[in-house]
């Protein structure tokens, strides 16, 4: 038979695809999970979320998160069910009139994610405790998870909050990016009496489909059966769970707390769309905050005093 040699030629080829598309997903999945990310995240980093707002806001956090770190927030600890240990940093003023519990997004900080509202929270009679998500910073654990086990964690820092004296206060849950879709996810359980609201900015729908969004929109990486059968075992591995196993819309379907959702018109890293299937899916009494012409976590820099306002706004309709 003529050209019998194209035949192994192209067994060959297809496992070296395959083989490529294994190393190709392996390292994406570890730049989403690991804590220690490998050096592809440097170059990645522009690619995965956009720029624009974003490095106007980087220069912000960095000048706003050290002024947080030292705002005489006290460091405390817990130990989550699972036995990680998980670190947290409470800020309490006088006379408070309620407590707002804090999770910030994926690879950042408290105190950046946070820092350029927290003295407004704080003047508006606000405790704040500034969790640390698992897998980042100060807390345990090798691997984030994308909101799959930090909804328990929110779960354990509200059980904490109420031991240590603060259940006689109206409590709050934010979060931003991966901290909202934690905070999203957490309302799926029941929630003691005292939790009042949600306050949940640009947070995603589940950790697969903001992979699946993250690989072909930011990256522009097929995403077929084949790398999606790959990124499954591989948080299986490390996660023990699959991606898909828990979303915000089954959490919200079970929602009975008022929930505060926010995301910015232009954001290319999590779609205001995510948002819009959130709202849509939520059973409690809700709210919608767009800002348009904001990006990924930049709303309350486009439109500060419009996001104070509905804050303050939710805060006083649900105390």
């Amino acid at each position: 038979m003529k050209h019998r040699w194209l035949i192994p030629l192209g067994l060959g080829l297809t496992t070296a695809g395959v083989g490529l598309s294994l190393a190709v997903t392996g390292q994406l999945v570890a730049v989403a999970l690991d804590r220690n990310a490998p050096k592809l995240m440097d170059r990645l980093q522009s690619r995965l979320t956009g720029t624009g707002q974003l490095g106007q806001l980087s220069r912000l956090q960095d000048m706003v998160s050290g002024h947080l770190q030292e705002a005489g927030c006290c460091k405390v600890t817990l130990t989550a069910r699972d036995g990680e240990r998980l670190t947290g940093h409470l800020w309490c003023c006088k006379d408070a009139k309620r407590t707002v519990l804090c999770m910030h997004g994926w690879r950042s900080e408290w105190s950046r994610d946070f820092g350029m509202i927290a003295e407004f929270l704080f003047h508006n009679g606000c405790n704040v405790l500034f969790a640390e998500q698992r897998g980042q910073g100060g807390s345990g654990g090798s691997h984030i998870c994308f909101g799959l086990q930090e909804r328990y964690d929110c779960l354990d820092w509200i059980f904490y909050l109420n031991r240590n004296g603060f259940s006689h206060l109206p409590m709050y849950l934010a979060g931003i990016s991966m901290g909202a879709t934690t905070v999203l996810m957490a309302t799926g359980f029941p929630l003691p009496s005292n939790v009042h609201g949600v306050i949940a900015d640009c947070g995603y729908t589940s950790p697969g489909e903001i992979f699946c969004h993250v690989a072909k929109n930011n990256l522009h990486l097929p995403y077929g059966k084949l790398r999606k059968a790959l990124v499954c075992r591989l948080c299986r591995r490390r996660l023990r769970e699959d991606p898909d196993s828990y979303s915000c819309q089954q959490a919200l379907r079970h929602c009975r707390v008022p929930v505060l959702f926010i995301h910015g018109t232009e954001d290319t890293f999590v779609p205001i769309s995510m948002t819009y299937e959130n709202y849509k899916a939520c059973a409690g009494p809700k709210e919608l905050f767009v800002v348009p012409g904001a990006g990924h976590g930049t709303s309350y820099l486009v439109d500060g005093p419009g996001y104070e306002k509905r804050l303050l706004s939710f805060f006083l309709q649900y105390d």
